[in-house]
């Protein structure tokens, strides 16, 4: 265990992901000097259960460590920050079983990297469906799933996969299984991750087979999942992300603005309004950010408010105002930089912030997000509530 805090510890994993950042978005590579680095700072287990060997960080400590990493690598910062969705999915509902007690223990003892497989072809982005599913007999499971994303997954330990709960189940009627790399598993690729941006995620397509132990499926059913833990977690750790990248694309229009005044000290630099105002939007994606925290850990102490309809679409709002202000913040950036931020292999370049950032909007599309939360807004009240 190490005796630094966790910032002190992930500042120098920064170090490691600013210096390979250009190389991993170049070559769309998996950023293997940023993984081996969390892990020898024992990072990936910060959210674990201290009761199983963790240090049990709560969600605000764990997005700050994702900010940290985010002003370094996008791309990193997002795998770190799936990583702790699957984690947090772990903590909130494996503790129950003695099997997933003990991967826990696993994960925060070996520091193992935990993907997830909830994409599938036929279906999309929606994780609360599902074609492929489990067959349970005499204790053991078998999955093939065709799924069309697992990010990072030819790199992850494990893979939480979303399936049908049985061969007779509805779509929807899903469960949730922990298929360790080490297990009966295998990943033929079906497609090549060569995207826009966030290319060092390396999130390929792959046809998932596995077999094991039927211990490795939740207890719970994955809708609870979901909406108790996966939905928020992944909103609040991708806003972390985002706002991490938009972060330093705001201090490189900074610096920037700065050396324009000191060159012409009477006068000032022409991005500096657009300075102002990126910064009011930085502020309010944080203040949103913050709030959006503070509501999820009110929530997980009444499972019923935690599976409200109006903790959804509050959640689901976090999404959307992140994913949007991120990019306008972005680009404002590049606007003030000019030909500076646009160029690469600047101190002021955010070429790679942009195309990292323009993902945020599509990555779940926020029309099929406004969609959902125009649905739960037919059945809920807006809460004008400050406190409460």
């Amino acid at each position: 265990m190490h005796s630094d805090a966790p910032t002190v510890r992930m500042a120098r994993v920064a170090e490691v992901a600013a210096k390979a950042a250009d190389s991993v978005d170049r070559d769309a590579r998996f950023p293997h000097e940023v993984f081996d680095a969390l892990k020898q700072e024992s990072l990936l287990g910060v959210a674990v259960p201290i009761e199983f060997g963790g240090q049990g960080m709560g969600h605000a400590a764990i997005a700050d460590l994702i900010v940290q990493l985010a002003q370094a690598c996008g791309s990193s910062a997002m795998i770190y920050g799936m990583h702790q969705i699957q984690i947090a999915s772990l903590a909130s509902h494996g503790t129950g079983s003695e099997w997933h007690r003990a991967y826990m223990r696993r994960i925060a003892s070996e520091q193992l990297l935990m993907a997830s497989a909830t994409s599938e072809a036929g279906i999309g982005g929606d994780l609360r469906n599902s074609i492929c599913a489990l067959n349970v007999i005499d204790g053991r499971f078998s999955l093939i799933k065709d799924a069309t994303v697992i990010s990072y997954g030819a790199f992850a330990d494990a893979i939480l996969a979303t399936a049908r709960r049985a061969p007779d189940a509805a779509g929807t009627d899903q469960s949730m299984i922990v298929i360790p790399a080490d297990a009966n598993r295998t990943l033929e690729r079906k497609s090549v991750w060569d995207t826009l941006g966030m290319r060092g995620t390396c999130s390929d397509g792959f046809l998932l087979t596995a077999t094991g132990d039927a211990a490795q499926i939740f207890t719970k059913p994955f809708s609870e999942i979901a909406a108790q833990s996966m939905l928020a977690s992944s909103h609040i750790y991708w806003a972390a992300t985002w706002f991490g990248i938009a972060a330093d694309a705001f201090a490189r229009a900074q610096a920037f603005v700065k050396q324009a005044a000191r060159k012409q000290p009477n006068l000032t630099p022409p991005g500096a309004l657009r300075l102002s105002e990126a910064a009011a939007k930085l502020q309010e994606m944080k203040g949103h950010l913050v709030a959006a925290i503070r509501r999820f850990e009110i929530a997980e102490r009444n499972e019923d408010d935690l599976s409200s309809i109006g903790f959804a679409a509050e959640i689901n709002a976090l999404k959307v105002a992140a994913s949007e202000k991120a990019g306008e913040i972005v680009r404002l950036a590049m606007l003030i930089c000019g030909i500076l931020g646009y160029k690469n292999g600047t101190p002021f370049s955010v070429g790679r912030h942009l195309r990292d950032i323009t993902s945020a909007t599509v990555m779940i599309s926020n029309d099929r997000i406004h969609a959902n939360t125009s649905t739960l807004l037919l059945m809920s009240r807006f809460d004008a509530r400050l406190e409460g």
